[in-house]
């Protein structure tokens, strides 16, 4: 047996993955663990919980890979401030003192937070090196050409090869500080945005807006290669020496000041996040195009942060010259810990790779579960009122009845999702038919911006019936935005004449209208029995009920928290909101039932609502 630990850390999303003969045993984010946004801390909860997963201690681990080379990206550190001095003295005396006390001594440190147990080597893969396994390995294709976007790795910020059997070669780059995730980032900052968590918020924003800054972005800031390698001004550009994204002149550049966070969003703002998102997708996919053109492969593997731009990954699936595309579902940084453990299993002990018909990733559920008994005891130590259900069919039933009747519905089911997407292990539910879920579920439940969109999950089987898909296409990691179907949208009538922004939310424009966007547009999960078991038997039950396969799907948590893990933390957010049942395993929980359960106008009350 060889027992491999992947680990990213010390950027933006930490996250720990074990491999074990090849076969990926278990993965996940340290924000699950810890409860900390977007943690960046060395992964030891989510350490413990792979080993655990797999009955292994440290000193039983074969190799240990980090996801990128630290004193590679050292150099590029140095040699940007040296290059920008003394302009970037300030975030010089930010970054050193971390960089001097952990991130140069990785070995010394990893050493250290494995107990002193692990006294193997330790593996270090370039960042893009591990996105790209993390993209090819997991991949239901023999071939295929790989693509890479993010920010910035140690010096590239994107990268092209192939992926062939049990190798992984790339052969072109993009280097700092050009760079699409970081282009999209400035945007990001500058529209008042969290810089590496609100790009998602500019993606949805997008819609609301025209794009009629693309002219003034292409001709001002970018310019654009026919093979999607670009150069940017770095004149309107302040992250290479400063602690903020943009400066002055490119605030002059778009008419004020960036927006302040929190603050109203205004017509300017969705204007720019539809200009970049335009400009985005137009990069992307001639990044695309090149890569067929120089690999002549059928099929593209993506990862990087950028490939979490689903609307680019649609534009790409129906634009593109690709038979098929598979994303990474943990597509930032947090995928890199599982790229690296798959890079050393078939790469560097050149282990033979098996290919199937799906891809090797399981539907990405490889968190934690939990087991009955525990969920039964908290309930019953926390005074809960619950229903327990014998069978998968009565707790579907009954739980899609409840969605019938509009009722928001919190789902903790099975291993807990890796990656940034909620998909049916540790979800939001509610009818996609109702008018008023999108406004409820965004303004009582999560206690975010009411503009944000909500996902769709659909019967894979009917899924070319709502949205513009091929017959059962796969896009179980939702990661594809595909317009409705037309004969499934409504008629406006003249309603959204002369409405602008926010107020275009006003028109219904889909016979599912809690997850049709303002563009008819829609981010699709599909669902299949044999990923998704009893989440598919909640839509089949759904479906019987209703006549339709199409439920809303978001992510458990509320705004600013990472998605649950636990039975703890899913209860403690059901308390905390106005969510009206939850569902942890087969116990079902009514809140007009539970002692003490009142209605919240927003999220203080999680503050007092310790956990145990």
């Amino acid at each position: 047996m060889t027992a491999i630990l992947g680990v990213s850390a010390y950027y933006h999303d930490s996250a720990a993955a074990l491999v074990v003969d090849g076969r990926i045993v278990a993965a996940a984010q340290e924000e699950r663990f810890s409860r900390k946004k977007h943690d960046d801390r060395f992964p030891i909860h989510a350490i413990d919980y792979c080993l655990r997963e797999a009955g292994l201690g440290p000193g039983e681990l074969d190799y240990v890979g980090f996801y990128d080379k630290p004193l590679l990206k050292f150099e590029r550190l140095l040699e940007t401030y040296l290059a920008y001095a003394p302009a970037g003295f300030a975030s010089f005396c930010q970054a050193m003192p971390l960089w001097l006390k952990q991130k140069l001594y990785l070995p010394r440190e990893m050493r250290r937070e494995l107990k002193g147990q692990y006294r193997r080597r330790f593996v270090f893969t370039e960042h893009h090196q591990s996105h790209a396994a993390s993209a090819f390995f997991p991949s239901p294709f023999e071939e295929a050409a790989v693509l890479t976007l993010d920010g910035v790795g140690e010096w590239a910020t994107a990268s092209l090869g192939v992926g062939r059997g049990n190798r992984v070669e790339l052969s072109h780059e993009m280097r700092f500080p050009h760079s699409l995730g970081l282009l999209y980032s400035a945007f990001t900052y500058f529209t008042g945005f969290k810089v590496n968590s609100g790009e998602y918020k500019l993606m949805g924003l997008a819609p609301y807006g025209e794009p009629r800054f693309t002219d003034l972005i292409r001709k001002e800031l970018l310019d654009v290669k026919d093979d999607g390698s670009f150069r940017m001004d770095m004149r309107y550009f302040h992250y290479c020496q400063g602690l903020t994204m943009t400066n002055d002149r490119f605030a002059r550049l778009f008419g004020g000041p960036p927006r302040d966070p929190e603050s109203r969003l205004t017509q300017r703002e969705m204007d720019i996040a539809a200009s970049i998102q335009k400009v985005t997708e137009e990069i992307m996919l001639k990044a695309a195009r090149h890569a067929h053109r120089l690999t002549g492969m059928k099929n593209l593997c993506l990862a990087g942060g950028v490939a979490l731009n689903c609307v680019g990954n649609g534009v790409i699936r129906r634009e593109g010259p690709f038979d098929d595309l598979w994303i990474q579902p943990a597509a930032g940084d947090a995928g890199g810990a599982l790229g690296v453990a798959q890079f050393i299993w078939h790469q560097l002990l050149d282990k033979p790779r098996t290919v199937g018909a799906r891809d090797s990733q399981r539907g990405s559920y490889l968190g934690p579960s939990f087991d009955e008994r525990d969920i039964r005891a908290f309930l019953d130590a926390k005074g809960a009122k619950y229903r327990h259900f014998e069978s998968d069919e009565d707790l579907c039933g009954f739980v899609a009845d409840r969605m019938a009747e509009e009722k928001v519905v919190g789902w903790m089911n099975g291993r807990m999702e890796f990656g940034p997407r909620a998909l049916g292990a540790r979800s939001i539910l509610g009818d996609a038919r109702s008018t008023k879920m999108q406004s409820v579920m965004n303004l009582k439940i999560k206690f975010r911006e009411s503009f944000r969109p909500f996902a769709p999950s659909v019967l894979e089987e009917r899924v070319d019936e709502f949205f513009a898909m091929r017959p059962r296409e796969q896009s179980p990691y939702m990661l594809l935005v595909a317009p409705v179907r037309e004969e499934k949208r409504l008629s406006a009538n003249g309603q959204g004449d002369g409405l602008f922004g926010i107020d275009k939310l006003k028109v219904q424009r889909s016979v599912v209208p809690a997850i049709t966007h303002v563009d008819c547009s829609a981010r699709v999960q599909t669902v299949d029995a044999e990923r998704h078991g009893r989440y598919y038997t909640l839509l089949k039950a759904f479906e019987r009920r209703t006549g339709c396969p199409v439920i809303i799907n978001t992510s458990f948590n509320v705004r600013s928290e990472p998605i649950v893990c636990s039975h703890e933390h899913a209860f403690r957010c059901f308390m905390g909101t106005n969510m009206d049942v939850l569902v942890l395993e087969r116990f079902v929980l009514l809140k007009d039932e539970q002692p003490n359960a009142r209605d919240h106008k927003d999220d203080s009350y999680l503050d007092q609502f310790e956990l145990d």
